[in-house]
């Protein structure tokens, strides 16, 4: 850490030395040290505090700035239960589409009485996997596109508003 040892003067605007002792500047080093390491804490109202691992914490962190931005969030437990209809919303499928993959046997499924049940970490699973091979597919569409000198041409018949 770096200590300025400046300060601005009574006119406001010439920026006057202050001298920094060594002792001064560990103490400033080793609270800012503190301050960096020290666990996070989550405290209640009621005033009691809970110190929180490092990865909760930054869990947490991320959490609020995916908020913050605007985008939505789900929690899920990864042995969470499913019907068809949350794990269809949960892949942006219609339900009959899913239904369509669970008899292909692409992602697993299990019976509760007569109605179809998934894992949500299958679906988040299958999920992942569909948007790894959509993006490769994309990538090398572009790439042939970009050997073929036809990526940035405008269809003849392109309208813009389309």
């Amino acid at each position: 850490m770096h200590v300025d040892e400046r300060n601005i003067s009574s006119a406001g605007n010439v920026p006057v030395p202050v001298p920094v002792s060594e002792k001064d500047k560990r103490e400033i080093q080793d609270i800012y040290e503190k301050l960096r390491t020290a666990d996070a804490k989550l405290v209640g109202p009621d005033g009691k505090t809970q110190i929180l691992p490092s990865t909760l914490y930054s869990f947490l962190c991320t959490l609020l700035a995916d908020l913050k931005a605007g985008h939505s969030v789900t929690i899920l437990q990864s042995n969470a239960s499913l019907t068809t209809v949350e794990a269809g919303k949960l892949l942006g499928v219609s339900r009959q589409f899913l239904i369509g993959l669970l008899k292909k046997d692409e992602i697993p499924c299990h019976k509760v009485g007569t109605h179809r049940r998934l894992y949500a970490r299958d679906v988040l699973a299958y999920k992942a996997k569909r948007d790894t091979v959509r993006s490769k597919t994309l990538d090398d569409l572009a790439r042939k596109e970009a050997e073929q000198g036809t990526y940035e041409k405008v269809p003849d018949d392109f309208e813009p508003g389309q």
